[in-house]
């Protein structure tokens, strides 16, 4: 099967637009597209969930073994016209100085072929020396096409055509004007599609510059699947007999999770719940509750209005509700949010305040480690996630337990995070349910533990 791996020299080159429109256009016209992300990344997944129908997942060497990589990569695409993987940064670019987690490494992992998305923006016949470099880096890369964005002009075009012909033997298949700010950007990055009022619009109108500016019949398979085989989400599922129920937040501020720890959820045999906590007026009926990230702060009014939902929270709360709440969710727990000279009240589970900063407080990927106060009974082992965010926590007068040390990064004041009250862990830290650490198993056993602790 055909996978393409759209990478490019540096970020902001309009990967993201071009995967979009790829697999938007793709979809449209009746193929099966598979798509995937390098790395910890949320937000460009929700939309190439969107313009595919179907859900995006991460590979990410920082969690990932290769083998775990090439496994999901093979299962999730085996049903699929095409795979496509949207890189991060350039294609040499990565944490490891050897390159070892680079977007050229998961080419030749998943023997994808590269295609480079190269910013033209006052560039000419200094292109064939950029492509030159890229090609003679790594030979054994397969990497033969090139889509031209920020052109500016036909003359523009024209040159920039010229000396790619003269020069290297890429073949261009596409040429862009400027796709800057068709999504719009705020603190974290693109605006997620769960946000984003415009979304359809938006999807609508890089498809038709895609059909317009890239020779698509060039990328795409010959032929079509005869009929559409849906998505399977887990190879086994495990029947339980005592089948819990987790609430999952989903709405326009809570929408950052990993597809495929939504899916260990259903594959162990367990239901999910989606719980909208801008609209519900109180929580269901479950057995744990998951609130992932998203950007609370955008829609803090209306989280503080919702008063019945914040109280049936907290109740559920004290009443120890097994919790799990990452970085958005640890905000939403929180006493209030301050965010552009605005004080938003929250559910005051934690008597902390959070504020919103200009620069990032955490960044990049971290190694915690579960510290004796961590509720879900963790061995003693380095931990490998990430942060991403702007928040910090404020006015933490009163002393809470911790559940990670941090050995990298930021957490919630550099050396720990995750706040512990009862059953409920909050932290900045972004977890992935791999084969190293499966979180979504440890946290479903606690729930099961408590479960059987209250019927004794």
């Amino acid at each position: 099967m055909q996978t393409y791996l759209i990478s490019s020299t540096k970020k902001s080159s309009g990967k993201t637009i071009v995967s979009i429109g790829l697999t938007g256009l793709a979809n449209k016209l009746g193929y099966i597209v598979q798509t995937f992300k390098k790395g910890p990344d949320f937000i460009d997944p929700s939309w190439l969930k969107a313009a595919t129908k179907r859900p995006c997942y991460n590979l990410d060497f920082n969690t990932m073994s290769d083998k775990e990589i090439k496994a999901m990569y093979t299962s999730k695409s085996s049903c699929s016209d095409f795979g496509l993987i949207e890189g991060t940064k350039g294609l040499y670019d990565g944490v490891a100085t050897d390159g070892s987690d680079s977007n050229a490494q998961l080419a030749k992992l998943l023997k994808a072929e590269v295609i480079l998305v190269i910013d033209c923006q006052g560039t000419t016949r200094g292109i064939a020396p950029l492509l030159l470099g890229y090609k003679n880096f790594d030979k054994s890369i397969n990497m033969k096409k090139v889509i031209l964005n920020n052109v500016s002009t036909s003359r523009h075009e024209s040159k920039l055509l010229a000396s790619i012909s003269n020069y290297t033997d890429f073949n261009v298949v596409g040429s862009l004007p400027s796709i800057a700010g068709i999504i719009d950007e705020r603190h974290l990055g693109l605006v997620p599609w769960f946000q984003e009022k415009s979304k359809n619009s938006i999807l609508s109108k890089i498809i038709t510059i895609t059909k317009k500016s890239i020779d698509y019949e060039e990328l795409y398979p010959n032929k079509k699947r005869s009929k559409k085989i849906k998505n399977i989400r887990s190879s086994t599922v495990i029947t339980k007999k005592n089948k819990l129920t987790i609430g999952i937040a989903q709405d326009s501020s809570f929408g950052f999770y990993y597809q495929d720890d939504l899916d260990k959820i259903q594959s162990y045999g367990h239901a999910i719940k989606k719980i909208n906590l801008l609209k519900d007026k109180k929580l269901p009926r479950i057995d744990g509750f998951i609130i992932g990230g998203g950007f609370p702060e955008m829609q803090a009014h209306e989280l503080e209005r919702n008063h019945s939902m914040k109280k049936s929270v907290k109740n559920a709360i004290e009443n120890n509700l097994p919790v799990y709440a990452e970085c958005g969710g640890l905000m939403y727990l929180a006493n209030e949010i301050r965010f552009n000279n605005k004080i938003k009240k929250m559910c005051n589970v934690f008597d902390i305040s959070i504020d919103m900063n200009n620069k990032p407080i955490g960044r990049g990927y971290t190694i915690v480690q579960a510290s004796s106060h961590h509720p879900w009974g963790l061995e003693d082992k380095d931990i490998y996630a990430h942060e991403f965010h702007y928040s910090s926590v404020k006015n933490n007068k009163k002393k809470y337990k911790f559940a990670f040390d941090i050995k990298r990064g930021y957490g919630v004041n550099g050396k720990e995070d995750g706040f512990v009250y009862k059953n409920t862990l909050a932290s900045f830290t972004h977890l992935r349910a791999t084969e190293s650490f499966n979180w979504i198993k440890y946290f479903l056993d606690f729930i099961e533990r408590r479960n059987g602790e209250a019927n004794i």
